[in-house]
């Protein structure tokens, strides 16, 4: 009797491995439609009509964060799309379309994150390109992701999603005859050199960084940028927003370790650069108008009466972003010689990634 209740014992632990192999292998198993798949090549299949979508087997992990598409062929319209979805995404829909997926598209180098309505993102894609997408492990947090975009192997710009890498899963979809794309889905990426530096408060390489800041604008070195009249800055420690004064106003959220912010200007369509009035009309060189005061910390209430009159010229828009959202604008009078990208940094150990370059749209 102990044998046939052991034989039996046997039989259902088989039994039950074989079906724990079997749920898994429908888990992880890819989902295409409308595709063919030759390798790692995928071509569409359909009639330009309706779209077609391929579903990577598994998501995204801390092991594989990033993949690539090289776009082989545009076809007819060059309706490529790469991004992250849902396991079980319908597969007659662009990536990006429904909740809970996020795109970048080829063809209008538009952002859609969960709606068929896309935002501008970043450049359109052509034949040869690759298309990145990948997660940023160490900003994980609140259930929240950051997703990254890549062309070409320097990043597009970055959009925070719902959920957990491991809900994400890379999707390719394309929509005309004759596209054709490459997958490689154990791509890696690293941050190129060109455009991005290592800063900390106590390392050599804050000096490069002080060489940007102050080239032209006689900036204090010993002043946060905002403090100082004709400046303004978004403070990472208190959210707030200084311009030209010790004294924040209210503004956005604190930012912390892992969070991007960013500063960019809208100039009005009618904005003129004033080259003066000897200046030839190809003549591209600008050549800003000396100000008699070189270290604002030390002005004078004249001099700073003097230096707002100036001001009351050409305005701008100056706008702050966090994570790749905007927290808010001011409309601000243009310096003489202009802004210059500025970081201020005020306590031992601090330490930031700078891109002067983020193309971010």
């Amino acid at each position: 009797m102990d044998d046939i209740n052991l034989h039996y014992r046997f039989l259902n632990w088989r039994r039950r491995i074989r079906e724990i192999r079997e749920v898994g292998a429908v888990r992880y198993r890819e989902r295409f439609k409308r595709m063919l798949r030759d390798g790692d090549v995928l071509s569409y299949q359909g009639n330009s009509d309706e779209v077609g979508c391929y579903v990577a087997p598994r998501p995204l992990s801390k092991g594989n964060c990033y993949f690539e598409v090289t776009i082989v062929d545009t076809g007819v319209r060059g309706m490529i799309a790469v991004g992250l979805v849902p396991q079980y995404y319908k597969l007659d829909h662009q990536p990006g379309w429904l909740p809970h997926s996020v795109a970048y598209h080829a063809d209008d180098g538009k952002l859609y994150n969960g709606n068929t309505v896309g935002q501008q993102f970043g450049p359109k894609c052509n034949r040869g390109d690759r298309i990145g997408c990948g997660i940023y492990l160490e900003s994980l947090e609140d259930g929240r992701t950051t997703v990254l975009f890549t062309k070409n192997g320097k990043e597009v710009g970055t959009v925070v999603v719902p959920g957990s890498p491991e809900a994400l899963y890379p999707a390719v979809g394309m929509h005309s005859l004759g596209e054709e794309v490459q997958l490689d889905l154990q791509a890696e990426w690293g941050m190129e050199e060109d455009g991005l530096m290592m800063v900390d408060s106590h390392e050599d390489e804050w000096g490069r960084l002080h060489d940007v800041r102050v080239t032209g604008t006689n900036y204090p070195k010993n002043r946060h940028p905002g403090w100082s009249r004709g400046s303004i800055a978004y403070h990472a420690d208190d959210g707030k927003l200084f311009q030209g004064s010790g004294v924040g106003d209210a503004f956005g959220p604190r930012c912390f370790e892992g969070d991007v912010m960013g500063c960019g200007i809208m100039f009005p369509r009618d904005y003129i650069l004033d080259s003066g009035d000897d200046s030839d009309d190809g003549d591209l060189e600008v050549w800003p108008k000396q100000r008699r005061v070189q270290n604002e910390l030390y002005m004078n209430d004249e001099d700073e009466e003097e230096d707002g009159e100036e001001q009351e010229g050409s305005k701008v828009m100056v706008f702050f972003t966090r994570n790749g959202k905007v927290v808010g604008r001011r409309e601000v009078a243009v310096p003489a010689g202009g802004f210059y990208p500025t970081i201020g940094m005020m306590s031992t150990g601090e330490k930031i990634r700078v891109d002067l370059h983020p193309l971010s749209g």
